[in-house]
C-alpha cells in the first residue's frame, strides 16, 4: 500500500496518521524517538507493508510482470492500489477525496510536534502542494509517479518497465485489489487492537 491507503487505513482504525506516513522514513525501533501514539502508527505501517507484501494473492499477481520488472512489481502494486483506491474512493469513504485530503493535512500538521527526518518532511510538503494523492485517480499519474521513482538510482530503472504490465492486466489487478482491500483492512483493525490503540 502507498501514501493514499495508509492514511485511509490509519483513520478507519483510528490510528496516528503522521505515524502511519512515518512507516517509510523511519528506522530501526521508533520506541525512544516518538511519542507511544506515533510508534503505534509506525508499526501498524509496517505490519501492513508486511501483511501486504506476503500475502497469497500479491505473490500471485507477480506472474502478471514478466523478466526484471517481477521484482519491483510489489512496488508499482502499491502505487496501482493507490490509483484503485483513489478512482473508486466513494465505494470506500464517505467524505470526497479532497475533502478527506485536506482533514488529512490538518491533522498531521497538528501532529507535527516533534523532529522527523528532513526526507519525510520533503515528501509531505510536496505531497500536499501537489495534490498527490488525488491525482492518483488518474493512471497517468501512477505511471509517472513510476517513471519519476525509476530515476533515483540505477537499481530503480527497471520500476518504470512495470507500467505496461499495470495496462494490460488493469482489470485482473482492480478485480485483485476488490479483494485485497477489504482483507487488509480487516488485518489492520485487528492489529491495532492487539496493540491496544
Amino acid at each position: 500500500m502507498n501514501f493514499l491507503a495508509h492514511l485511509h487505513l490509519a483513520q478507519s482504525c483510528q490510528s496516528s496518521l503522521l505515524g502511519n506516513l512515518l512507516g517509510d522514513f523511519v528506522k530501526g525501533d521508533p520506541k525512544e524517538r516518538y511519542p507511544g501514539l506515533i510508534v503505534d502508527g509506525i508499526r501498524l505501517h509496517r505490519f501492513i507493508d508486511t501483511y501486504t507484501d506476503s500475502h497469497p494473492l500479491i505473490q500471485e499477481l507477480k506472474s502478471c510482470f514478466p523478466g526484471t520488472s517481477r521484482r519491483f512489481a510489489p512496488i508499482a502494486l502499491d502505487l496501482f492500489w493507490d490509483h484503485c483506491l483513489a478512482r473508486h474512493w466513494s465505494d470506500h469513504h464517505p467524505h470526497s477525496l479532497n475533502e478527506f485530503c485536506q482533514a488529512a493535512c490538518i491533522q498531521i500538521e497538528q501532529e507535527l510536534t516533534f523532529t522527523v527526518p528532513e526526507s519525510f518532511m520533503k515528501v509531505h510538503q510536496r505531497m500536499w502542494q501537489g495534490r498527490w494523492l488525488e491525482s492518483y485517480a488518474e493512471f497517468d499519474n501512477i505511471e509517472y509517479a513510476l517513471q519519476r521513482m525509476s530515476r533515483r538510482s540505477p537499481r530503480m530503472q527497471a520500476l518504470s518497465s512495470c507500467t505496461p504490465s499495470l495496462k494490460i492486466h488493469y482489470e485482473r489487478l482492480y478485480a485483485a485489489f476488490v479483494r485485497l482491500y477489504p482483507q487488509v483492512l480487516e488485518a489492520a483493525r485487528l492489529k491495532c487492537l492487539e496493540m491496544g490503540s
